[in-house]
């Protein structure tokens, strides 16, 4: 896969749960390379499932630090037999999975700095690491350091006011405080903590690559109103806390050049620049290219909401992050767990298990639904923390079932009723310029974005996301390079391909809505002023 020479281009790099993967873009926008490494069955020695290993209390989860650096020497030395030219490189960037930590021993920065280009890297950084299994997002094994750490702070909202989110258990600092509490002598070898993106920059930097503040938000230690760590919960999580994390950098800096390994054992140019490594999901967020009042919706076995905002408001559920585009503004994410499972279960209930039939329903009963509401959270919800089927008749009494058709529209319309009233509470505001960007399983269905585009008042487009955290990192490395001089992230990808207009709001849906949002959002207070057990 040679590439013309004259093809400048930025790289964007994925450290994700299963995989590394890259893709190089040009300057016109355009992905002409990309390429994985696979890490159960590309590197089986490292023994792993889905890329982590689940430890026997089957709330443990980590992945072994080395398998991460082991996959980049793997993907840079197939990339070198196939004839990519580096020397075109003129910056890279990067997303690694959010929340997960890799522990630095004293003296691994002698090492980083001192890579000698005739070895791999895996061999020469074996024994850099205090912790040798990281703990990753899907560890839930914190909750006794996450009571800790809110109690510190004066409780779960006040943290959420200060950090963006409430404690959860897989959060960074919570992480950290178990690692202090259980292997002391681990974290006291410890001389640099790193987030997953952060020591992925690190690999290339040669040097220990600062925490950036999109990533940096998704540690419970972050202050994101002021961008600097919150004394508070560093002192709640672990001593000398502070030092080992370093000071945190705006996502769109340029850290560094690209070390001098890289330089002679692959041919990357002296001067190509490493632009802050961030989080998946802003990454995405990257990718996707959303801006101001945009909101994109990923409809997958579970949804996920990500928010464009100007003004956060902190809430009990969601995260608020740093926007990684723009040092200004934020970004939330909302994650809703009765997703595609759910409309599959309905879609067999009311259907015919056949999603023509499916839709022939929402196209054949009327916005609003003739009053009627429902609420389907077959396993128990995030946002709101709830379980089980609820329906109310226009009068607001529960009634035990629709007929099919109702049935049907009632789902998709609580759906989306539950988002963007949600998505208020964090402080979204839908503008006159909102676009909503749909992926995911049900997004290549035309009736369910009608339904989505009714509701929230905007337009609906649809966007190819396979590698959105892959290419929205090779774009935040073109803005790293001209973020200097003022230009606003969306100048930089204007040559991006565009999404795809899928759905416009129907005639009169605003004020249909208008009127049943609110009853909405108060029946939902109803189901949860329920007794907990009446809820399952």
């Amino acid at each position: 896969m040679a590439e013309p020479a004259a093809r400048l281009c930025c790289l964007g790099w994925d450290f994700s749960t299963q995989q590394v993967k890259v893709v190089a873009v040009d300057a016109a926008m355009n992905v002409f390379y990309e390429d994985s490494v696979h890490f159960d069955r590309d590197l089986p020695e490292f023994g792993t499932q889905g890329g982590v290993h689940v430890h026997q209390d089957g709330l443990t989860v980590t992945s072994p630090v080395l398998m991460w650096v082991q996959a980049l020497d793997i993907i840079l030395e197939k990339m070198k037999a196939l004839g990519f030219d580096f020397s075109r490189v003129l910056a890279l960037s990067g997303a690694g999975q959010q929340h997960g930590s890799v522990y630095w021993k004293a003296g691994a920065h002698q090492v980083l700095t001192g890579l000698s280009p005739g070895l791999p890297l895996h061999q020469q950084l074996q024994a850099c690491f205090s912790v040798r299994d990281c703990p990753v997002w899907m560890d839930s094994s914190t909750t006794a350091q996450c009571r800790r750490l809110e109690a510190a702070v004066g409780g779960a909202q006040a943290l959420s006011r200060l950090t963006g989110s409430r404690a959860y258990e897989r959060f960074t600092g919570n992480q950290i405080a178990k690692i202090y509490q259980q292997n002391p002598e681990a974290y006291a070898l410890t001389e640099r903590i790193s987030l997953v993106s952060s020591f992925a920059a690190s690999l290339f930097l040669g040097s220990y690559c600062p925490i950036d503040y999109s990533d940096g938000s998704g540690m419970n230690l972050l202050q994101i109103q002021d961008k600097v760590w919150a004394q508070a919960c560093l002192g709640a999580c672990a001593p000398h806390l502070e030092e080992k994390l370093g000071p945190p950098v705006p996502s769109c800096s340029v850290v560094g050049p690209v070390s001098s390994y890289y330089v002679q054992r692959y041919g990357f140019p002296p001067d190509c620049k490493v632009v802050a490594f961030t989080g998946d999901n802003p990454a995405s967020l990257a990718g996707m290219r959303l801006e101001e009042g945009d909101i994109a919706i990923s409809l997958g076995t579970s949804d996920t909401l990500f928010l464009w905002l100007q003004e956060p408001m902190p809430a009990l559920e969601g995260h608020i992050f740093c926007s990684p585009v723009d040092p200004q503004h934020y970004m939330a994410l909302l994650c809703f767990k009765n997703g595609s499972l759910m409309r599959e279960k309905i879609r067999d209930e009311s259907a015919s298990c056949s999603w023509s039939e499916f839709s022939k329903a929402l196209r054949s009963t009327e916005m609003g639904n003739g009053g009627h509401v429902g609420f389907y959270f077959d396993v128990k919800e995030i946002t709101p923390e709830v379980i089980g089927r609820h329906r109310f008749s226009p009068e607001n009494r529960e009634v035990p079932a629709f007929p099919k058709d109702v049935e049907i529209r009632a789902l998709i319309e609580g759906q989306f009723m539950a988002k963007r009233i949600h998505a208020e509470s964090l402080g979204y505001r839908v503008l006159p310029k909102t676009k909503i960007l749909a992926t995911g399983g049900a997004s290549h269905n035309r009736d369910i974005l009608q339904v989505l585009a009714d509701v929230f008042g905007a337009p609906v487009y649809v966007i190819d996301t396979a590698n959105s955290a892959c290419v929205g990192s090779a774009y935040r490395a073109f803005h790293g390079l001209a973020a200097g001089t003022g230009v606003p992230f969306s100048e930089v990808v204007k040559l991006a391909p565009s999404p795809r207009l899928a759905a416009t709001p129907s005639p009169g849906a605003s004020q249909v809505y208008a009127g049943l949002l609110p009853r909405y959002a108060k029946l939902e207070q109803r189901i949860l002023s329920q007794p907990q057990e009446l809820l399952g």
